[in-house]
């Protein structure tokens, strides 16, 4: 059992949640992720691991609540535990040899490009970040990506934190005076990583991009989290989740990640049902 020992509300959607995991937090390094399961009767979700304490032997994750899995994960208080938290899984990211970076993060993406933006600036490289939500409301983690960039770009799709417009504008804009970036990491919804690998090949900047399809166990055998990067087959868990933005075909990836949205949806509304009669019997 893996006790939770700290929770914090980031937004109205999304949570941080350390969980005390010493073996994991022994191993892990930005990119890589764990898969948990809440129950003996719980399905198995993978979340990045936005962060680790080796002295306290705690990993940080952060979760947004869309789903029946993320909904009873959020039912859980300090004190709890958790069944099943496996990990760390993934490759590493491969972040050495660069100079200056700019991490692009978009949403929940943001979870994700926090620990990627914080490796790169604890080896010494300049960093931007260039961080993108819907409002103001939704911002997350502003103190600690500030923390670890040399400059903070918080963009809103409508203006109301006084910085209106998507990430590739931002970006866009820094690359154009000059900002000399040799490596771009993007992170986030598939339409915003594309966009952003679109703009930076372009400009003929490498650009890594981490991705998140349907997975199961995490090992590679069941070949759900299959992609076409560069025109073969590779499976997120083992190969990635990391991938070289302008090989990957994002067309084949949305297909696949609409999957099992009825189904997805089906079981979210069941288990809502369930927590309200719950509330009606309490």
């Amino acid at each position: 059992m893996f006790t939770i020992v700290e929770k914090r509300r980031l937004n109205d959607s999304m949570t941080l949640m350390a969980v005390d995991a010493p073996f994991i937090a022994k191993k892990a390094q930005a990119g890589q992720f764990i898969i948990l399961r809440v129950n003996e009767y719980g399905e198995r979700i993978p979340l990045t691991i936005a962060d680790y304490d080796r002295e306290k032997g705690t990993v940080t994750i952060i979760y947004q609540k869309v789903g029946k899995t993320t909904l009873l994960l959020d039912t859980l208080e300090v004190g709890d535990a958790l069944l099943d938290f496996i990990g760390p899984l993934g490759k590493a990211s491969e972040l050495e040899g660069h100079k200056k970076v700019a991490v692009v993060g978009g949403g929940a993406g943001c979870a994700i490009a926090y620990p990627q933006a914080k490796a790169l600036h604890n080896m010494g490289v300049q960093v931007d970040v260039i961080a993108g939500f819907r409002n103001k409301d939704l911002i997350i983690l502003e103190d600690e990506m500030r923390e670890v960039s040399d400059h903070l770009y918080l963009m809103t799709d409508d203006g109301s934190n006084g910085h209106k417009g998507f990430v590739t504008a931002a970006l866009e804009e820094n690359i154009k005076n000059g900002a000399g970036y040799d490596f771009v990491v993007a992170i986030g919804p598939l339409p915003m990583m594309r966009a952003v690998c679109n703009l930076t090949k372009e400009h003929n900047i490498e650009t890594m991009i981490s991705m998140n399809p349907i997975m199961i166990d995490g090992t590679g055998m069941c070949g759900g989290c299959r992609l076409t990067v560069g025109g073969e087959t590779k499976f997120a868990c083992v190969d990635g989740p990391d991938f070289n933005g302008h090989e990957v075909d994002f067309d084949e990836a949305m297909k696949r990640l609409r999957t099992y949205s009825e189904q997805e949806k089906e079981a979210t509304r069941e288990f809502n049902c369930r927590l309200m009669e719950g509330a009606e019997h309490a």
